[in-house]
């Protein structure tokens, strides 16, 4: 076995797959550009580095189980729904992140709410962030499982220990009083530690009625609400007003 095989070998048992995979030509690049030994060992860890950071990324991408839709640099600016190109690019700064500030994008069905929300979520994945995006109705299904099965164990684990999580669709549906009470408890422990963006069609006035428990609503709200941003999102349907057809458009039918 040669020298570089053996390194090779070695870099695989340490782990090392980015170094082991580009050694011969990050050794012939070395030698036509004679690099020094020093330079030589940082290219070495600066390529494993970029590597794993890469694999992190597309780990955290994976697990962030994002929409078909949350590219915002593609966001369609002229669709006027009530928020402006300067506060969707402020939001997309993730200050308010670093803050462990919530955000509540509130409007009818159809205004951009989940696409913003996972797109933000798509953005802190890239910036380094823990993010995940979850319905509300999955999220409840993770805490009604998450005491019986491994997957719902890991799930919630991983929303514990998140930087970021997007509840879409909060409220749409009735919930029971237990789920209420799994639900409230989970952002009771995320409180001050994990931001949370929210869409929603209700009001939080309204979230009593779904809930129907003022006491529980009043002490969820006090937790979201106490460092949160309440964006009201406007205007028709974006999907109605773009919708789209089967059929090709006959210029010569009456």
């Amino acid at each position: 076995m040669s020298k570089t095989e053996t390194i090779k070998s070695q870099c695989k048992q340490l782990k090392l797959s980015a170094i082991a995979d580009n050694l011969d030509d990050m050794v012939r690049n070395a030698q036509d550009h004679q690099v020094t030994f020093l330079d030589f060992v940082n290219m070495l860890m600066q390529q494993e580095i970029n590597h794993r950071m890469e694999k992190d990324k597309q780990r955290r991408q994976k697990n962030a189980r994002l929409p078909l839709d949350f590219n915002l640099d593609l966001y369609d600016h002229s669709f006027s729904n009530g928020i402006g190109k300067q506060q969707l690019a402020q939001l997309r700064e993730l200050g308010w992140l670093e803050q462990n500030f919530n955000v509540i994008l509130m409007g009818p069905s159809g205004t951009g709410k989940t696409y913003i929300a996972a797109g933000l979520c798509f953005d802190a994945v890239e910036q380094g962030y823990r993010a995940y995006f979850k319905s509300m109705e999955d999220l409840i299904g993770i805490l009604r499982k998450k005491d019986i099965t491994r997957t719902a164990a890991a799930e919630y684990k991983r929303i514990l220990k998140s930087h970021l999580l997007v509840i879409d669709d909060i409220m749409m549906f009735p919930v029971n009083q237990e789920d209420a009470v799994t639900f409230f408890n989970l952002i009771n422990e995320l409180h001050d530690k994990t931001s949370v963006i929210i869409t929603t069609n209700k009001s939080p006035k309204q979230w009593t009625e779904v809930l129907k428990d003022t006491v529980l609503t009043t002490a969820l709200l006090d937790r979201i609400l106490y460092r949160c941003e309440v964006i009201k999102l406007e205007g028709n349907s974006y999907r109605m007003e773009n919708r789209q057809t089967i059929f090709k458009k006959d210029e010569n039918l009456d």
